[in-house]
């Protein structure tokens, strides 16, 4: 009799767990059709990428090439563009490959975007997708900041972003088709010590790629926003100090940020899948947005006890 219940036991937990297995294998398999189609879609498609120059971008360019995409790569220096694209060439694709397009822009140089744009236009016939990745950051405090530094990193982040986004827009609502993926940061969900101008810059950025998505949506045009955490790149290097200076230095938690392949490529995942929204980090970033959102008197407590610490052990971070 005891025998008898425990086979029926494990037939009941035999049958229950396969009424399960059975529809999660077949959504498995329809959602790896599904994503296959969408990977072989990008084939030809006009990519825009600025900042391809190096780091992220030069990484976001890799990602698209190989899918078979005509990539356009965008950034002031034409030699590093140059090499980029030298690059891509000798990469072997298991696609039908496009060369990749060079076009120079400055993105604090607003008034001169609509022409680079209609330049490309002129080239390739349309644009499909636009990925918004160039910036620079800064490091200093604010009292110690000039509005030289804010107003440089918000025309980079923020106004070049858009600007660019808005030349490229009525190719793409005339076509009723395309992506526009926006690279924000962490900081820009969650402020830090010395680097207001920055976060500022990619706050923007969050609200504008969300009026846009809304605006946008019949059209069919799809809004990524990015918010990575510390990727390993240039970026800390690059940045401007209090007197618009360069810092110089490869902060502790850039240096040992995520791999920028790794990020072009989850970049690549969610613009084949339309995500509206992409947070690359681990857990104690996540823990912190939380924190912000639900228990901001704590946040606002651990940021000012950060934001006391000296300034040579704030730079490493």
């Amino acid at each position: 009799m005891e025998q008898k219940k425990l086979y029926q036991s494990l037939n009941l937990v035999g049958s229950i767990t396969l009424a399960f297995t059975i529809p999660w294998i077949i959504f498995k398999v329809l959602r790896a059709i599904y994503l296959k189609r969408r990977y072989n879609d990008l084939q030809s498609k006009v990519v825009v990428i600025t900042g391809a120059s190096s780091g992220l971008g030069e990484a976001l360019a890799h990602e698209f090439y190989k899918e078979g995409c005509q990539v356009v790569l965008c950034a002031r220096r034409r030699q590093e563009l140059d090499r980029v694209r030298t690059e891509l060439l000798s990469l072997p694709c298991s696609r039908p490959s496009h060369p990749p397009i060079i076009m120079p822009l400055d993105l604090s140089d607003i008034n001169s975007l609509p022409t680079v744009v209609h330049k490309i236009l002129t080239i390739t016939g349309q644009i499909d997708i636009l990925v918004n990745n160039g910036g620079i950051s800064n490091r200093g405090s604010i009292v110690d900041t000039k509005p030289d530094v804010d107003i440089k990193v918000m025309l980079v982040n923020y106004f070049g972003s858009i600007a660019l986004t808005k030349a490229v827009l009525p190719s793409l609502i005339k076509r009723k088709n395309g992506s526009i993926v926006f690279i924000s940061s962490i900081q820009g969900l969650i402020a830090l010590p010395d680097r207001s101008s920055y976060c500022a810059s990619k706050h923007a950025l969050q609200a504008f790629a969300d009026s846009l998505r809304a605006e946008v949506s019949s059209y069919n045009i799809a809004v990524t926003i990015i918010s990575p955490g510390y990727v390993k790149t240039k970026l800390s290097l690059n940045a401007l100090t209090e007197t618009g200076e360069k810092h110089g230095v490869m902060d502790t938690n850039t240096a040992n940020g995520y791999d920028p392949q790794y990020v072009s490529e989850r970049i690549l995942k969610a613009v084949v899948q339309k995500e509206k929204e992409v947070v690359i980090a681990g857990i104690l970033p996540k823990i912190a947005i939380s924190l912000r959102k639900y228990f901001p008197s704590m946040y606002f407590y651990i940021m000012t006890l950060r934001a006391k610490k000296p300034i040579s052990q704030e730079a490493n971070q």
